[in-house]
Formats: C-alpha cells, structure tokens, sequence
C-alpha cells in the first residue's frame, strides 16, 4: 500500500512525482480564473487586456498574476502552511504560481523579472509564527524562473493591523510609511510576492516604493486574487 506522502492529496491516487503534492488530473481540474484584468486581476471582458477601471486609474503596478480565486483547494493549501507550520504545502504552491506565471508568459507575453522579492511580516508576527510563508515559496520560485532573489529588500518597520479588519477607508492609511527599501534598484524589473492579494492596497504601497528607488516595472504575483470589485 503506498504511504501517505506518495499519494496526491485531493484524489489520493499514487503520485509519479510524491514532492509535486497533487497529481496532473487534479492539477488541471483546479477551479478555473474567469478571464481577468492583466492589470488588476480583477474579472473583466475576455476581449480586453484591461478592465475600464485601470484605462482610467491604473494600480502602481503593471501586472498581476494569480493561481486561483481566495477557494478551495488553494485557499486550503495557504491556510495549512500559514497557520499551521505545515511546510510541505510551501512546493506546491509555488510550482502553482510558476505554472500560473508560464501561461501567462505564454499567452499573454508576460515578461521575465529581474527580481522577485516577498511583502515582508513585521519581526513580532514572524517572531510569533516562526517563518514568512511566502518566502518559503518565493526562495524556490525565484530559482524555477531564473531571477534574483531578495527577501531582505523590502522591510516592514510598523506591525500594523490586518487589512480584513479595517474599513476601506482605514486600509488606505494603515500602510502609510510602514514600509522601506533597503537599497537602489534602478532598471530592474521586479515582481512582488504575497499569498493573497483583496484590496491590493499592500501592493500598491511596496509597487509605489520600488518605483519610487528605481524599478522599471512591478509585477505582483499572488497565489490567490479575491475577486470582487475593490476599486
């Protein structure tokens, strides 16, 4: 009988590759993304690259890109990692986001980063949780796509409270100069890690920061887009 590690963890079928975690049938059988905004990734017509609200009030970044909507069975996969130190997922979701970043790469032109980084946690929650997940991602990620890898540029200097928790307009102030670069990265195009992206506004202040010491471009790649209109 194989062991649990070698079976995949949706279907439970044996696994040809054990470290991939799910196996190619549940890999293509994850719940689609409706066609979305290249900008936003928020759901927009499938004949335009650009939803109506980013033609005319962009976000600070250039391009978004997602694995799957804040659901099930990607949602679990974060969930287990992040709150519950369980490492393992930490493969898998990042093979998710280099198969999400090679069909965008593929279809939509999508280009390669000079820099991948990750939206940092203040040292207290790190402290508390023992580890950043999406550093853990990012650090095999960054190696898959060929680029640098730099946890330590962005630095988070306020603990400030959850973005779930505030009003809209809280959200626009809580992240006011919480955020520093640690260093000069003229010409490079970077793109930005975080597991979940809602209201964008984490991404909007570390995109506006890196523009503003030089980047030539901000991607942010997140595993999960939560699609509902937050503009």
């Amino acid at each position: 009988m194989p062991i649990a590690d070698s079976l995949c963890w949706l279907c439970l079928q044996p696994l040809a590759i054990p470290k991939q975690g799910i196996c190619s049938v549940c890999l293509r059988h994850l719940p689609p993304l409706p066609a979305c905004c290249q900008r936003c990734g928020l759901p927009a017509n499938k004949n335009q690259a650009l939803c109506e609200s980013c033609l005319h009030n962009p976000p600070e970044w250039q391009r978004m890109i997602a694995v799957s909507d804040y659901l099930g069975p990607v949602k679990y996969f974060i969930t287990r990692l992040k709150f519950f130190s369980e490492v393992k997922y930490a493969p898998l979701l990042s093979r998710l986001l280099l198969l999400a970043w090679l069909n965008a790469r593929r279809t939509q032109l999508c280009s390669k980063p000079d820099l991948l980084i990750t939206v940092p946690l203040h040292r207290i929650r790190r402290w508390r949780r023992g580890f950043n997940q999406t550093e853990l991602i990012g650090c095999r990620l960054a190696k898959w796509v060929g680029c640098q890898w730099n946890p330590s540029l962005i630095l988070r200097h306020r603990s400030t409270p959850p973005q779930q928790s505030l009003s809209a307009y809280e959200r626009q102030y809580n992240l006011r100069h919480a955020f520093s670069c640690t260093q000069d990265i003229s010409g490079l195009h970077v793109a930005l890690l975080d597991d979940i992206v809602t209201t964008g506004n984490t991404a909007a202040e570390i995109s506006r920061l890196l523009l503003e010491n030089g980047a030539a471009s901000v991607q942010v790649w997140c595993l999960c887009r939560t699609l509902k209109n937050d503009h």
